[in-house]
């Protein structure tokens, strides 16, 4: 059974992939620097706080989080496994986007012309109800569909 959200476009695209689910905030530098310094084929997860995420597969994955938390080094790694071709596809926040990861974003938009697919305040309700592993279509007008 499928469920709509509608959340705030922050960098409109259509996309659908697999969620990867955590309801404690993701910090973006200990989950993604290990990876990025390596120039890995993939990111897993090393943020050893977010046991929820930890040791997962984060590549071209699309990340559903509260927001990001931890260093403002945290942008500039977004930007770099984005260059690299192993970032996220998209972020869906269920609060507003935090400045940490909206740097990354924007960064990862203007240096790399890549888009990571973003949309906030979708709401507790979405972080209740989607699951890591199942599929999610983001729309550009901010509709987020978990099947």
């Amino acid at each position: 059974m499928e469920k709509a959200f509608k959340g705030r476009v922050v960098l409109a695209g259509n996309i659908k992939g697999e969620a990867v689910v955590t309801h404690q905030g993701l910090n973006i530098l200990a989950a993604f620097q290990k990876s990025a310094l390596k120039k890995s084929k993939r990111v897993i997860c090393a943020d050893q706080n977010n046991t929820e995420l930890f040791n997962k597969d984060l590549t071209n994955k699309i990340i559903c989080l509260p927001q990001t938390i931890g260093s403002t080094t945290g942008g500039m790694v977004l930007q770099a496994v984005s260059q690299l071709g192993i970032g996220p596809a998209a972020m869906l926040f269920s609060q507003h986007i935090d400045s940490l990861a909206a740097a990354g974003i924007i960064l990862t938009h203007v240096w790399n012309g890549k888009n990571i697919i973003t949309i906030d305040q979708l709401g507790e309700d979405f972080l209740q109800t989607v699951k890591s592993g199942q599929a999610v279509e983001v729309l550009e007008d901010g509709t987020v569909i978990v099947y």
